[in-house]
């Protein structure tokens, strides 16, 4: 019985003899080359640009729907209120921080990879044929949708110089010697400017895109809420504003300087309350006043949609409210009066506010006495004032009619000296439920009315003070982008009304000294209008030759 040797066990089909790769199939640096350019084109091609467009107008809804904390914390917080169960789950998902998510700059980031890759190289196309030379003539004029020919009296020379008067200001390329058939030939084009025009429009794109870049970078956002009776405000340092939102390249050390006056704010309303105008009276100063200690203010109305710009900065109206002035007499005769805005907290437009002003007594060395002797007077502010069924202040107009505060005095420690910060809108509830800051006193309060506190403190409602909430922004990019989005306007114009269009002429002799004459032409778009163009020059050529001839 005979055995045969022991054969080696057959390689996997994944390898070949040497650990290669069988023939035909990529190794992995060869897949992951051809993933990687096979993505790219994926991710640059318009289709995906169109996707991508349509996902971020798609992401930026809730931006829309929801409250955004940047713009509106109070609204934020309602929310929570009225859907405590939603809340978290939106909150989770950056749903009160759109377009700062995440998921938001991912979407917009791939956005902007994919129309640059896509428009780089389609201007790189458009740049080529804006400079290519007319193509040959083709073998058989006869295939192309216009097409003419003619046997002609005069020789070819002279057809020739007849179809190049014709063809003035068209781009020509001139053969002869059978390069394109038999015969001599003029190949020419018009409709450049359609090429230049879509070079034009996409260059522009990128340009507007680079800029809005740049205005993310380099420019900030501010907002400030100045007293309308003289009440200053100077662009000097972050400090003096109440929210700042800087570039991702601005520290705010270097803004441009320029103050600003507010010295009156005049509204006015339909009989239901709805607005018809806002305008704030201003005196300004640019950098250049600043610096040389100018003491004269240049007047300005600031209105909606009609902001103040200099220095490169534009300053916007934006919001209104009131700050109520109060008065506060302690037994021993002094007084303090402090008056500060307090925030509209009505939707419906009709500037009810609440808020809180602070006293601290003066005279008081002792720190223990000095912080539990603080007074915060806060409540609900209504311009025009009235009582509910409930017996509750509402107000029924935004205008000044009948100004009216519902006033809870508080008396204690306000936490101003313990080092956290508070809101200037209200008293810090923990002190309050530790029992350091009390209610002393409640009362409805008209202009000049007082209420007096058990200690025979007095305080009273001596008026109000309007004041506007200024925007502040500054984008050094504005100028960039306006100019491109205006050029982008102009190549798209000439991509859309220029029409390419070709034109073939082939003359060759007859063998009786006259001429046998091929015309062609084709436009290179829909709908150019090319029949009409065709029909005069090639019946103006063939013809007016026969004439001459």
């Amino acid at each position: 019985m005979s055995t045969s040797p022991p054969t080696a066990p057959p390689l996997p089909p994944e390898t070949a003899p040497g650990g290669e790769p069988p023939a035909g199939r990529p190794g992995p640096v060869r897949s992951a080359t051809a993933f990687l350019r096979n993505t790219w084109r994926g991710l640059t091609s318009m289709r995906t640009a169109l996707v991508l467009l349509f996902l971020l107008a798609l992401a930026a809804l809730p931006g829309a729907l929801i409250p955004q904390r940047s713009l509106n914390q109070r609204l934020v917080d309602q929310y929570f209120t009225d859907h405590p169960w939603a809340a978290p789950v939106v909150d989770a998902l950056g749903g009160f921080e759109v377009f700062a998510s995440p998921w938001f700059a991912a979407i917009y980031l791939l956005l902007m990879i994919s129309l640059v890759g896509c428009v780089l190289p389609r201007s790189a196309e458009y740049w080529r044929g804006m400079r290519a030379a007319p193509v040959r003539t083709p073998r058989n004029l006869a295939r192309l949708p216009h097409h003419a020919s003619g046997t002609l009296a005069a020789p070819p020379e002279q057809v020739l110089d007849r179809a190049r008067g014709l063809l003035k200001g068209w781009r020509k390329a001139e053969r002869g010697g059978g390069e394109d058939g038999p015969g001599d030939t003029i190949s020419a084009e018009r409709g450049y400017l359609r090429e230049t025009g879509n070079l034009v429009f996409h260059l522009s794109l990128i340009a507007i895109l680079v800029g809005l870049a740049a205005g993310k970078l380099y420019g900030y956002q501010g907002d400030v809420i100045v007293r309308a009776d003289g009440e200053q405000f100077c662009n000097s340092s972050i400090l003096g504003y109440d929210s700042f939102r800087p570039g991702l390249r601005v520290d705010g050390t270097d803004l441009a300087e320029f103050c600003v006056k507010v010295d009156r704010f005049d509204g006015t309303w339909l009989p239901n309350g709805q607005p018809s105008s806002f305008a704030s009276q201003i005196g300004f100063q640019t950098a250049a006043d600043v610096h040389d200690g100018a003491t004269a203010w240049r007047p300005y109305e600031l209105s909606v949609n009609h902001p103040l710009r200099t220095d490169g900065d534009r300053v916007y109206l934006t919001g209104y409210g009131y700050a109520p002035q109060f008065t506060v007499t302690w037994p021993d005769g002094q007084k303090r009066t402090g008056d500060i805005q307090w925030r509209p907290v009505d939707q419906s437009g009709t500037q009810l506010a609440e808020g809180a002003t602070k006293f601290e007594r003066p005279g008081v060395a002792d720190p223990d006495a000095r912080r539990t002797s603080q007074i915060a007077v806060t409540g609900t502010f209504a311009p025009t004032g009235a009582i509910d069924p409930q017996g509750t202040l509402v107000s029924v107009h935004p205008d000044l009619r009948a100004p009216t505060a519902d006033v809870n005095v508080m008396l204690g420690d306000l936490g101003i000296d313990d080092g956290r910060g508070q809101s200037i809108y209200s008293v810090d509830q923990r002190k309050i439920d530790d029992g350091e800051l009390r209610s002393v006193a409640k009362a409805r309060l008209g202009i000049g009315d007082t209420t007096r506190l058990p200690d025979g403190t007095t305080v009273r409602f001596d008026g109000v003070t309007p004041w506007v909430n200024l925007l502040v922004g500054h984008d050094p990019a504005q100028g960039w982008v306006l100019a491109s989005a205006i050029v982008m306007l102009a190549g798209l114009t000439l991509s859309l009304t220029v029409k390419r269009r070709r034109f073939w002429v082939r003359v060759r002799p007859d063998g009786t000294g006259g001429s046998h004459v091929e015309v062609g032409g084709l436009a290179r778009t829909d709908r150019a209008g090319y029949g009409e163009e065709f029909d005069r020059l090639s019946g103006e050529l063939l013809e007016t030759t026969k004439k001459d001839g």
